[in-house]
């Protein structure tokens, strides 16, 4: 069984300092949700929050529609996997699955069972009997899951579990672990400061930025259409151009900027005389600008190879320098370092937001 998990507007405070400010949403019965930010952004206080370690300053947390105020962590319907797994290193991987078990009560004959249930659901059949030291980290992850799932909470809380694997063996225990989730059918809140993972696993995602969630979606919303300027810088690379609106009708916006004048999408509903800044993926970007409806004069500075794609970094009018995606094929048509091109993106293709700090300021 799963439950909803609410947050509503919960914050917390240590002394003066605020660590989670007003955060309100609805964590849906049976979704992967992730909170995804940078260290200190809160969302491991959020999920201590949850999980009952630590108490709301004010605002309230349910889970499956009961208040959880005073409900300490042993009594609420939650298990959490640690960053570090805290597993047992002198227990079995199944002594190890059936801790939770044991302390409930159950008899061996029923813990024997239900740990061999778990070994399969975890793909390591017949490992039982295995020593925790003789598995491999992506081995150990799965036995952390199953002690987890054994004692059958509702919400299964996860800190920044994959954080400590190699990067292969990351990208693979992201299909592992959602596959896991798709077959147990439980609520799982995951925490991640990765844009891959959160992106790759998650059914909707929160970002959150100095305690405050900034914007709530499903990945291709983070992605494609940020809310805000932090959202738009953290996820993903993203090119900004600091401007001043100067016209804006209909769905589309003009800013002048260093650049020149450049115009994108304008959901926000800049006006004419509002600072802006506009952002255009790496990908988005093309050589030979002079036929597009954006153009910008830029010098090659730099490319970094990195197998099906090329990062190409320019320097243009701007202070930052430009970055932009040419994929393998198109390789050949990269100029000189030092040498002077145009590069230019389409309209759609640009997003304009009001100003604001960037994830890098």
């Amino acid at each position: 069984m799963s439950a909803d998990v609410e947050l509503n507007h919960v914050s917390v405070k240590f002394g003066a300092f605020v660590a989670v400010r007003d955060a309100s949403l609805t964590i849906r019965n049976g979704e992967f949700f992730s909170f995804l930010g940078p260290s200190g952004c809160g969302k491991t206080t959020i999920l201590r929050t949850i999980s009952g370690f630590l108490e709301p300053s004010t605002g309230a947390v349910r889970i499956g529609g009961k208040d959880m105020r005073g409900i300490g962590p042993n009594k609420r319907p939650t298990a959490l996997i640690f960053q570090n797994l805290a597993l047992f290193p002198l227990m079995t991987v199944a002594e190890n699955i059936a801790y939770g078990l044991r302390i409930r009560g159950m008899g061996a004959d029923e813990r024997r069972r239900r740990v061999d249930q778990f070994l399969d659901l975890i793909a390591l059949p017949g490992l039982g009997e295995k020593r925790i030291d003789e598995l491999s980290g992506g081995q150990k992850q799965r036995v952390a899951i199953a002690r987890a799932l054994a004692v059958e909470p509702q919400v299964l809380l996860l800190d920044e579990p994959l954080s400590a694997l190699d990067l292969k063996l990351r990208q693979h225990m992201r299909s592992e672990l959602r596959a896991i989730q798709r077959r147990v059918g439980l609520t799982f809140i995951y925490i991640t400061h990765d844009q891959g993972e959160a992106l790759t696993m998650s059914d909707r995602i929160a970002v959150m930025n100095a305690g405050v969630i900034e914007q709530v979606g499903d990945s291709a919303a983070i992605y494609d259409d940020p809310a805000t300027v932090f959202v738009a810088s953290f996820v993903g690379e993203n090119n900004p151009f600091r401007g001043t609106v100067v016209a804006a009708e209909g769905e589309h916006a003009a800013l002048d900027t260093p650049a020149g004048r450049l115009v994108g999408r304008n959901p926000r509903g800049a006006k004419a005389g509002d600072e802006a800044i506009l952002f255009v993926r790496p990908d988005a970007l093309a050589f030979d600008g002079h036929g597009a409806e954006n153009s910008i004069e830029a010098a090659v500075q730099s490319v970094a190879f990195e197998g099906s794609v090329s990062h190409v970094y320019l320097k243009g009018p701007t202070k930052r320098d430009i970055v932009m995606t040419v994929g393998r094929g198109d390789g050949a048509g990269v100029p000189g370092q030092g040498q002077a091109t145009r590069i230019g993106f389409a309209r759609a293709a640009g997003l304009v937001l009001p100003a604001g700090r960037l994830a890098s300021d």
